[in-house]
């Protein structure tokens, strides 16, 4: 059984589909696993045995009679916390949640079960995604299955950790600000951010709703790939969703960079990084080079200002969307209270962590008269800048390479204590969600002490392939050094 676990998502719906394995074989693994692994690497709050096993069994009869035939068909799956599934708690790792079970099903996640999707539980995070470390959890922390003493990253921490450990063969996260691709740097796997608007935000508890979006965690870039072209599409129900021309993301999937301009800005290698990452992402651009990319050094303007843009917009909208939790219709209410106003103050201090409540009054803040053109105003005229940035150098260059993060998996409590210290944390992530870019982490090595590195493709917007192909063609090249 050990040996089903170091399938890939695709690897294992191609046996499956062949009646090799059986769709309840493979979750027997999963289960196995997970009743190993997790009381140490607490990678789920809620885990949903009994419902997957339905599932399974129902989509291994389809797949018998030949009613789904899709590659991800039968494969256990794990779903970030933050996203909507009917009848199963949805908590987004807060107290204020953690009764909450949603009379409906997320549109990714849906797509994902009309695909043969069987789904293990729902994944650990920060709260309400607020965080890079994925310790702000109200449900305890996460821990990093390469050493448990550091954190997995944050906010999709839980899944990139479930993927690392093998307690899933793939996981759903979600990316306001590098919460895919942080994580995924830290837990040596393979995360991916869509364009925005590629994939319906219709379910996802929201944070920024500017900046969100849902994105595969898996093993390699085929199973990203594949799992994209499942979850992606317009949606009518998310006024944000776009309708693509082309959803065929795994065409995409061929060892071949020659002739791509790949440009990395001096300002993603320069002060502050990690010299051990600096040099797995210098081999990185080495590896690309010697299949025919052509890589050279640029200046990246306003990549300073993309932390105290971000910082801005994402907590002003987050003060926003998080007035919905009041403790009137859903949620925790506090106990004993004296009338409606002090119903919401109490169930709502009572309800929310630190971090959260740290944000939303950095939001209302921002959005108070007198501060409003002061602080927000002048966030979305950075973040157009940022963007018109961005285009200028996607003029010159079909894809940008640099860190996924900073440094590697830092110890658990070393930055909880500064969250400045984690902000700056977000530094390469953070432009791409407000360009509205795509971007994705692969592992490219590991440091002195064991811990994953990652190296982050980023692509203009709705050129997600060339990233594909890029990150596929780097990926097979490692392979054959190895």
């Amino acid at each position: 059984m050990s040996g089903l676990l170091d399938l890939t998502a695709l690897e294992l719906g191609k046996k499956i589909q062949a009646q090799e394995v059986t769709a309840m074989e493979a979750l027997d693994a999963v289960f196995q696993q997970i009743d190993k692994k997790e009381k140490e690497i607490h990678a789920y709050v809620t885990i949903d045995r009994e419902n997957a096993y339905k599932q399974a069994q129902k989509v291994q009869k389809e797949i018998e009679n030949g009613i789904l035939t899709g590659p991800l068909a039968g494969v256990p799956v794990a779903i970030k916390d933050n996203m909507c599934t009917k009848g199963l708690l949805t908590t987004c790792s807060s107290k204020i949640l953690g009764n909450f079970i949603p009379p409906y099903t997320a549109e990714a996640v849906q797509k994902l079960e009309r695909a043969g999707a069987v789904i293990v539980g729902k994944t650990n995070m920060d709260e309400f995604a607020m965080g890079s470390t994925t310790e702000t959890s109200a449900f305890g922390i996460t821990r990093n299955p390469w050493n448990t003493e550091h954190v997995p990253g944050g906010s999709s921490g839980g899944s990139c950790a479930a993927v690392a450990a093998k307690e899933c063969f793939y996981a759903l996260g979600s990316d306001t600000g590098g919460s895919i691709r942080q994580p995924s740097s830290f837990c040596g796997v393979t995360g991916m951010k869509p364009t925005y608007g590629t994939v319906s935000r219709y379910g996802l508890i929201a944070y920024g709703s500017s900046l969100d979006q849902i994105g595969p965690i898996a093993k390699d870039t085929a199973d990203c790939a594949a799992i994209l072209e499942v979850i992606a599409g317009h949606d009518k129900k998310d006024s944000t969703s776009v309708a693509r021309e082309m959803y065929d993301f795994t065409s995409a999937l061929k060892k071949d960079v020659k002739g791509m301009k790949i440009g990395i800005p001096e300002e993603y290698i320069g002060e502050g990084l990690d010299p051990e990452v600096r040099t797995a992402i210098l081999k990185a651009a080495d590896v690309l080079k010697e299949q025919g990319a052509e890589v050279e050094y640029f200046h990246l303007d306003l990549v300073d200002y993309a932390i105290p843009a971000y910082y801005v917009i994402a907590c002003a909208e987050a003060s926003s969307n998080l007035a919905r939790f009041d403790g009137v219709k859903y949620g925790y209410r506090a106990s004993a209270f004296d009338g409606l106003h002090q119903m919401y103050k109490k169930s709502r201090s009572e309800g929310f962590g630190a971090e959260v409540k740290r944000r939303i009054m950095l939001g209302s803040f921002v959005l108070s008269s007198g501060y409003y053109d002061a602080y927000y105003l002048k966030a979305l005229r950075t973040k157009a800048l940022i963007k018109q940035a961005f285009d200028q150098a996607f003029a010159k260059y079909d894809l940008i390479l640099g860190p996924a993060a900073p440094t590697t998996a830092m110890k658990i409590g070393e930055s909880l204590s500064d969250p400045i210290q984690m902000y700056l944390g977000d530094i390469n992530t953070i432009a791409v969600n407000l360009a509205g870019l795509c971007g994705m982490s692969v592992p490219c090595g590991m440091d002195r002490k064991g811990l994953p590195i990652g190296v982050q493709f980023i692509g203009d917007c709705f050129q997600e392939k060339k990233m594909i192909q890029a990150a596929y063609t780097y990926e097979q090249s490692r392979k054959e050094e190895e």
